[in-house]
């Protein structure tokens, strides 16, 4: 029987721990920031103008949540850089905790903001094929979680299987070597950027599916 591995938890704990870190150094606002605070503030703004571009002012409610899913996918994606680490987002179980929690969030924002009425915005313009729109959209909504979790666990686990492929050729063959420190700079440069995007795309998809749930437009 294969052992149970336990090791993607205790790498989370290390991205919350590191988060936590983050936020903590880098302290209240000051008149004259440190670097950490003017990098801490930036990605605040950063946040904040992509939640109130897709939600508007009374979206600021969930600044705090979508700020601090980014900060812990992007350093769980980062500790799948560091030699001998893995990142916990390259484990599936991490992506469907995170992907349940804006999955359950902005479902009961819903509700919250509207009622029972939330489930008008399963129903689509047609109240003759409302039946036909409802199971569509619940199916279409049950799989969000489900394509959040596959597409970070497919790009983090995925990365982390080329990077090794490309440097053990790279070690292999005698005139790749001669060009390896250009072609892993190279590959390692994308790989970051990978982390970023990544860390970026669990964030406005995170924004874009409860600002679809607290919306006051009509479905």
């Amino acid at each position: 029987m294969q052992e149970v591995s336990y090791s993607h938890i205790y790498y989370g704990l290390i991205a919350m721990a590191l988060s936590l870190s983050a936020v903590a150094l880098a302290g209240k606002p000051s008149i004259r920031p440190t670097k950490l605070q003017a990098l801490w503030e930036g990605y605040m703004r950063f946040v904040r103008g992509m939640v109130i571009e897709n939600m508007g002012p009374q979206g600021l409610r969930y600044v705090p949540l979508v700020a601090s899913i980014g900060l812990f996918v992007l350093f769980s994606n980062l500790l799948g850089m560091v030699p001998g680490l893995k990142a916990p987002t390259s484990n599936v179980n991490t992506n469907l905790a995170i992907a349940l929690i804006v999955f359950f969030t902005y479902n009961a924002e819903g509700f919250r903001v509207h009622g029972l009425s939330y489930l008008k915005h399963f129903m689509g313009p047609n109240p003759y094929l409302a039946p036909v729109f409802f199971i569509v959209e619940v199916v279409s909504h049950l799989a969000r979680p489900i394509t959040l979790t596959l597409r970070l666990f497919a790009n983090m686990k995925g990365g982390a299987l080329l990077l090794s492929v490309l440097v053990g050729m790279v070690v292999q063959n005698p005139f790749t070597m001669a060009l390896s420190p250009v072609f892993l700079i190279f590959v390692i440069a994308i790989k970051f950027l990978a982390v970023f995007i990544q860390a970026y795309i669990f964030m406005i998809l995170s924004v874009v599916y409860l600002a679809g749930a607290v919306s006051h437009e009509e479905h």
